[in-house]
């Protein structure tokens, strides 16, 4: 097996269990090694640090699969997966909640594989060339381990062109789900493309914060702004808002959003089903004095790099701003950032600039992140991405 010699000084983070080796931390490799093998790390003096597999097309050259000397081979992935799979027993509940992240990457100890369970059907993403030359053990594990009906992968992502991968996607073993699959989430019914849709066709993620709009929602006005597929807004109906608004750019996702609702029973409305840019949107409305009770904030990804941030953090500032200058006094602000290199108080920071400069006293009365089968480990801090607020803005 090739060695990774660190350079002197650089194994402070692996020290700390940090899984990623930067390119510019090493000083060498010893032996044959092809992009995506598995290799030793050791520290200048020749100590074992770890083993984790090597890509020198990437800036992480390395990622830690284990700290220990021990074999990498179908029965390390098969410990790794039940280990994963293990800890949400009790979240996949058939007719109550059927749609659950089962693998979370690094954060569980399997970097770049993603495995979302929908129904009877997994959902995998391999987005880094080491576990991509395990793509057909993984599979088989998975199908053995879950016995799903089918497995479809949704590696169609940017993110492996750093890894010298193209994205990929389609069937890998099974049935193939269908265009919309339907599944339960806390109760509430939803339709899912697994197949397109963002992500691996649903956000997961935000499955526990969902619950706290619907808390908050009954009688109310409700903006549910960067909607996608309709989620929060059902939600906010399940939880006996008087009216929700979706916005979105997409029209395809704002056609998903009507199914969801009419798929709970709820009426639907053309007009509380907007098509544009959330920011002119919301400044057109703004302008015009229309108020609502409660607004979600729930955009994308405004940072995917660090050049990016001071644009993203203006970002936030200013739809944040706009929302505020959209609520009832005392209505409250659901809003959230996903930007991984946005810290949480960078984010808190931009709302409170947008606060500032709408004029407004913002009270923050409660906080969010990811649910609980997104976990993200201490020593991988990169793994807590989600952030939201909850805010009352008198």
């Amino acid at each position: 097996m090739a060695k990774v010699v660190l350079k002197k000084g650089k194994e402070k983070s692996l020290l700390r269990r940090h899984p990623w080796i930067f390119s510019g931390a090493i000083k060498r490799v010893e032996g044959p090694c092809r992009d995506g093998d598995v290799v030793d790390v050791v520290d200048a003096k020749g100590t074992f640090l770890a083993r984790g597999y090597f890509n020198s097309r990437s800036q992480i050259a390395v990622r830690i699969l284990t700290w220990e000397e021990e074999e990498i081979d179908s029965a390390f992935w098969q410990k790794r997966l039940e280990i994963a799979i293990r800890a949400r027993e009790g979240l996949f509940l058939p007719g109550h909640t059927e749609a659950v992240r089962l693998v979370n990457a690094e954060s569980d100890g399997l970097p770049g594989l993603v495995v979302d369970r929908y129904g009877q059907y997994l959902v995998l993403q391999f987005l880094t060339l080491g576990i991509e030359r395990w793509k057909d053990t993984i599979t088989e594990l998975l199908w053995e381990l879950v016995k799903p009906k089918g497995i479809y992968e949704r590696s169609d992502v940017d993110v492996r062109l750093k890894e010298g991968l193209e994205p990929r996607a389609g069937l890998l073993r099974g049935e193939e789900p269908p265009e919309r699959l339907e599944v339960r989430e806390n109760g509430l019914k939803f339709w899912v493309d697994v197949k397109s849709g963002h992500k691996t066709g649903f956000y997961l993620d935000q499955r526990e914060n969902r619950l706290r709009v619907k808390e908050f929602a009954s009688g109310k006005e409700v903006l549910d702004a960067f909607c996608y597929t309709g989620a929060f807004g059902v939600y906010a109906l399940s939880g006996g808002a008087k009216r929700v608004v979706h916005v979105d750019s997409s029209e395809d996702a704002l056609e998903m959003a009507k199914a969801n609702v009419e798929l709970n029973g709820f009426p639907v409305r053309d007009e509380d089903f907007v098509e544009g840019d959330v920011f002119e949107v919301l400044r057109k409305w703004r302008k015009e004095g229309r108020l609502f009770d409660l607004i979600v904030l729930d955009p994308p990804k405004f940072a995917h790099s660090k050049e990016q941030v001071d644009d993203a953090v203006r970002g936030y500032k200013d739809i944040n701003l706009m929302a505020m200058g959209l609520l009832r006094p005392g209505g409250i602000l659901f809003t959230f950032s996903c930007s991984g290199l946005v810290p949480p108080e960078l984010f808190q920071k931009a709302v409170f600039w947008a606060a500032l400069d709408a004029g407004k006293e913002v009270q923050v009365i409660g906080k969010m992140g990811q649910a609980r089968d997104h976990p993200f480990s201490l020593n991988f801090p990169e793994g807590e991405y989600l952030k939201g607020l909850i805010l009352r803005v008198i």
